[in-house]
């Protein structure tokens, strides 16, 4: 998810509270364990949350930073992690210019710095693991779309994942070395030799239609309001149900 506002305060450590076992209904404590470097501007952040007993692929929490005067800013993210990952959850954050949270976490944050987490929240992008699951992502929309990916991976699922996912550029692409052969990359503004440049079309899209395997796909899209729109149009157009589109849009 994006971060849009503008950066105000800089956030003290916020004390623990107890931890319940209805984790989506409670503040946990988070404590920053590690910070990956993703792209020059995205980077993922690991925390250890003892309440945290997992999550569906696809779901969200809310975050909460807690400033010295009491002043609160709370944002809701993707889980970038898998859902097997429990005790630990990832998320995977952007430094959006003028963000006052993802600016602390990209300018302040490190290890042993804890924040509040409740979660996980909404089941309309979860992806069970049980049907075929068609994934088309932009950006830090990848986010969701990786806990997915990873969670077939791991758990060695036999139903069908494709993704497409849209990046500006190489340097751009989160998670770039953890794609594999269910990955098809678009580059919008640059591209290695031989690489077209270009919008995702119908091109990256209707062959995977064609594919239709048994049970036919469950269609999974995340990104800004433009790249959603522009995305479930071409699945339309491709032959995808719309009542089998989830769009989780951000900005």
């Amino acid at each position: 998810m994006t971060d849009t506002s503008a950066p105000t305060t800089r956030f003290a450590v916020p004390g623990r509270i107890a931890v319940s076992n209805r984790a989506a209904a409670v503040w946990q404590t988070a404590t920053l364990t590690e910070i990956r470097r993703e792209t020059p501007h995205a980077s993922t952040f690991r925390f250890a949350v003892p309440g945290w007993t997992g999550h569906l692929a696809g779901q969200h929490l809310m975050l909460r930073l807690r400033a010295e005067d009491g002043y609160v800013a709370q944002r809701h993210y993707s889980i970038a992690s898998h859902p097997d990952d429990t005790g630990h959850v990832e998320l995977t954050l952007d430094h959006v210019e003028g963000g006052e949270v993802s600016g602390w976490f990209h300018t302040v944050a490190e290890p042993g710095d804890t924040v509040e987490v409740r979660g996980p929240l909404s089941g309309f992008f979860a992806w069970p693991g049980d049907r075929p699951a068609l994934l088309l992502g932009a950006g830090s929309g990848v986010v969701p779309l990786m806990s997915m990916l990873r969670q077939h991976r791991a758990r060695r699922l036999s139903v069908p994942l494709r993704l497409v996912v849209s990046a500006r550029g190489p340097k751009e692409l989160i998670y770039a070395r953890e794609y594999g052969a269910e990955t098809t990359t678009v580059f919008t503004r640059t591209a290695p030799e031989g690489v077209p440049v270009g919008r995702m079309a119908a091109a990256h899209v209707a062959p995977l239609l064609a594919e239709q395997p048994p049970g036919g796909w469950e269609a999974y899209v995340c990104g800004s309001n433009g790249f959603a729109e522009h995305a479930s149009r071409l699945l339309v157009e491709a032959g995808q149900p719309v009542d089998r589109i989830r769009i989780e849009r951000f900005g």
